[in-house]
């Protein structure tokens, strides 16, 4: 009986945790949140990656690459200075 609750548990468990934030594999990119709204990539579902000037770009959504745009040099400067650390 013990098993069998156990193995409930871990189906429960299993899945409830793929219905949170996603793991991001962001490669050598230097920010594990977005740039502009600092949410946690992953948070809000797939982040959007966007490449400026061959520089790649994440954002947790479609309202902080509008932001980005408006103003990419501030937000490419918080990038370089995450490189920096």
């Amino acid at each position: 009986m013990h098993t069998l609750k156990a193995i409930a548990f871990c189906t429960i468990a299993l899945a409830f945790s793929s219905c949170g934030e996603k793991k991001v594999d962001l490669g050598d990119y230097p920010l594990d949140t977005c740039v502009v709204g600092g949410k946690k990539l992953g948070s809000m579902g797939e982040p959007i990656v966007y490449m400026y000037k061959g520089q790649k770009v994440y954002f947790c959504c479609a309202g902080c690459q509008e932001t980005f745009d408006e103003n990419p040099e501030k937000f490419l400067a918080k990038i370089e200075a995450a490189r920096k650390k």
